[in-house]
This record gives C-alpha cells, sequence and structure tokens, in this order.
C-alpha cells in the first residue's frame, strides 16, 4: 500500500480557522498532521509566559509532537493556526504499525523523520552559529512571503530578539546599496 493510499483510507480531514489551536503544550495528542494549505505556527511557553517561536508550518509540511504520539508524554510545545488552515489528522500508532508491515509506509515514515530531524538541525545551527541579522536574511530567503504572512513580533520571537532589534536589523538592510545584476 501506498502512503498516500494509507492517508485517504486512514485520515480525517480537518479545516481550523487562523487562531485556532490544533494541540496545546501540555495536551495528549497522539496525531500527526498533514498541511494542506495554510500557515501555521509552533510554539514553546515558558512558565513564566513567554513565548518561543519553534517554526512555521507550510502547505505540504508535516507537524505532531514526536514526544505525545510516540512516547504518550503530553505536548512539549502548542500548534496553532495563522491563518484558515486544512489538515489531514492520522493516528500516529497507526502509521507506525502500518509501517511495521509495509516497505513503502516504514520508507515514507523515516523520510518524514529524516525530513523532521534536518529542519532541527538546521534550526539549533541558525540560533547557536549565526547572527540575528544572518537568521533574519535566511528566514526571508527561505521564506520570501513570510513577512506578510506574520506579524512583525512573530518574526522577532522566531528569531529570539525582540522587536526592536528586529525593526534595527531591518533599517540597516534597507540602508544596504542595492547590486545591479546586468
Amino acid at each position: 500500500m501506498k502512503f498516500s493510499e494509507f492517508i485517504s483510507a486512514h485520515g480525517v480531514p480537518m479545516r481550523k480557522a487562523a487562531g485556532d489551536h490544533v494541540f496545546n503544550q501540555g495536551d495528549s495528542d497522539q496525531s500527526l498532521y498533514i498541511v494542506q494549505s495554510g500557515l501555521l505556527k509552533a510554539y514553546y511557553l515558558s512558565s513564566d509566559g513567554k513565548e518561543n517561536i519553534k517554526s512555521f508550518i507550510v502547505a505540504g509540511d508535516n507537524i505532531g509532537s514526536l514526544v505525545a504520539a510516540y512516547a504518550k508524554q503530553q505536548c512539549s510545545f502548542s500548534l496553532v493556526c495563522l491563518q484558515d488552515t486544512q489538515l489531514i489528522k492520522v493516528d500516529f500508532q497507526a502509521v507506525y504499525d502500518a509501517g511495521r508491515d509495509n516497505l513503502e509506509i516504514a520508507s515514507t515514515v523515516v523520510d518524514f523523520l529524516l525530513a523532521f530531524a534536518m529542519k532541527k538541525e538546521r534550526r539549533e545551527f541558525e540560533l547557536l552559529c549565526l547572527s540575528a541579522e544572518d537568521r533574519y536574511r535566511l528566514l526571508l530567503k527561505n521564506m520570501p512571503d513570510i513577512a506578510e504572512r506574520v506579524t512583525q513580533n512573530e518574526i522577532a520571537l522566531y528569531l529570539g530578539i525582540t522587536p526592536v532589534g528586529l525593526s534595527r536589523i531591518k533599517k540597516r538592510i534597507q540602508a544596504e546599496p542595492k547590486s545591479i545584476v546586468g
């Protein structure tokens, strides 16, 4: 069985409005979500209520709390829709079990997990090794329309800086001479 056939048979289509949570930090959500359309934000809340944005999730991405889905613990982060969103919800255990019996499904799960691990590795590198300005430039390169889709405060939280710091970075970038290609 192909993974797409498995999803058609076992996935549950969902529509969420902007502002709706798919799950919250502390929930028990043992599902994986395939984003069909829309924009979501995955974020952590510290014990003092400070928000830290983990990632922005767009159409074509997959997401779920693996800590909750596999280890049966509480979700370590929250997932909220920033725009009206269409998702396909699939039970993690059903995917896991199907992968034990079906090489094609197992291969797709491995690909999903590798993509997830590489995304986390890149994010860690960015936070640990790049300046805030370099992180901002990379965000714009990888998601050129993000500034039109999220607030400046959300971009600052994603970069790990204050909105004032982001404003200064944007002013520096805007003041740079534009290169003429010709």
